[in-house]
């Protein structure tokens, strides 16, 4: 396959851009080139004006198996890649949930099957999980003598299901199945696999229903205060946001709306 077809973009409705890992027959393993194609598609987001929400999904029975072992195996050949090419490549891997974090659309993950490793990743990192009964996931680095903490995981597994849980999982490898994922709040929706695609969209237009401005710093909001040393401290984030939000023409619209008794129509940013 192509590298260009590996990372499928289209919109499902005009403000929802939808991104599908697509090497099935790899179980959507991860390459550098698709990780570069992906944080680039991530960085544009943040001037996207037309995107309100983004889905990632993967193609086939797998949502991403992660690093392809068979390409990583190629550079640790004899004049294969040194200590800083690796260096700058897991940066690139682990940078994926920072721009996913930064992007100021919501994230959706439709995980469609086993999220491993840097998949795993790319799930956490997401700010909605949608699953199925077969969507499983496995850190797997600690059982090739790697660390379980990469690529993000580390840090944003415990803060959806505990730290307590979160060392359990990284600590033995073990996968986490979909019950359990829907029981811990892992994911927040467990869905048959014929309707994931679907379910991925309603949630996204759940979110479209809500003004941009008012969505944009929601996320930015809740990510922030995910890190707040004190309740003082994230109210010092929350304050100045809603006078802020307070003075935009949704708001005015939105009380409009109320008073009038009609959906409001947003105008944007």
């Amino acid at each position: 396959m192509d590298e260009a077809d590996a990372l499928l973009v289209d919109r499902p409705h005009p403000e929802i851009l939808r991104l599908t890992l697509n090497r099935p027959e790899r179980m959507n393993a991860l390459t550098y080139e698709v990780v570069n194609k992906l944080n680039d598609i991530l960085d544009s987001l943040v001037e996207d004006t037309q995107t309100r929400a983004v889905i990632i999904t993967g193609n086939g029975r797998g949502f991403c198996s992660g690093q392809d072992m068979k390409k990583a195996a190629e550079r640790m050949e004899p004049g294969g890649s040194t200590i800083v090419t690796r260096y700058a490549s897991q940066t690139r891997f682990g940078s994926m949930s920072q721009r996913m974090a930064r992007a100021p659309q919501p994230i959706i993950c439709a995980v469609n099957g086993a999220a491993v490793g840097a998949g795993m990743a790319i799930a956490v990192g997401a700010d909605i999980r949608i699953g199925t009964p077969a969507t499983r996931f496995l850190i797997g680095a600690v059982k090739i003598g790697l660390s379980a903490g990469e690529s993000s995981i580390s840090y944003w597994l415990p803060r959806w299901i505990g730290p307590g849980r979160a060392f359990e999982v990284m600590l033995t490898g073990r996968p986490i199945d979909a019950q359990e994922a829907l029981a811990t709040g892992l994911i927040t929706r467990c869905v048959e696999p014929e309707e994931l695609q679907d379910a991925a969209i309603a949630q996204a237009v759940a979110i479209l229903e809500n003004a941009p401005f008012s969505t944009w710093h929601t996320k930015r909001i809740m990510r922030r205060n995910l890190d707040a040393t004190s309740l003082d401290a994230a109210l010092d984030v929350e304050n100045p946001t809603q006078i802020v939000t307070n003075a935009t023409e949704d708001y005015r619209e939105a009380v409009a709306a109320f008073n009038e008794k009609r959906k409001p129509v947003w105008r944007g940013r």
